[in-house]
């Protein structure tokens, strides 16, 4: 699924973001794309994924068969600085730039390895395990 189209002058400034958790469409933290454009799902090699109970971390592997799922957002300088923000960078993730499996580039956030040596592996958030983690409604938002 795509989202819409861009023109000239917003494409050459737009930055593509991956997101994989929490910010996925119907999550708790998807609001913090607001804004954003939509430009559908993807795959991204080389990660493996982690619960961290609120929310869940990538991080780097070397495993040929680690794919993580996820959705794609064109998102300006400004907004990708306030990703930056709420993703906690430097401290609570990095944010870099990895090639999607349908060779685009795009802006990641992920985690290192001496974060989750104590955590569950998972395959897709929210845990297969789990109870969905959806966005929470208006009552819930007081």
């Amino acid at each position: 699924m795509v989202g819409p189209a861009f023109g000239a002058d917003s494409a050459a400034q737009q930055q593509l973001v991956f997101v994989y958790g929490s910010l996925k469409r119907g999550m708790v933290n998807h609001h913090q794309l607001a804004g954003a454009h939509f430009l559908g799902t993807a795959q991204l090699g080389g990660l493996h994924l982690f619960d961290l109970g609120p929310f869940p971390m990538a991080v780097a592997t070397d495993d040929p068969a680690a794919v993580l799922q996820g959705e794609v957002y064109g998102i300006d300088a400004a907004q990708l600085a306030g990703m930056d923000r709420f993703e906690g960078v430097p401290r609570l993730y990095e944010r870099q730039r990895h090639q999607l499996s349908d060779g685009r580039h795009v802006w990641v956030y992920v985690g290192r390895s001496q974060q989750v040596r104590h955590v569950p592996r998972i395959t897709s958030w929210p845990p297969a395990s789990d109870h969905p983690r959806p966005a929470p409604g208006p009552a819930a938002r007081r």
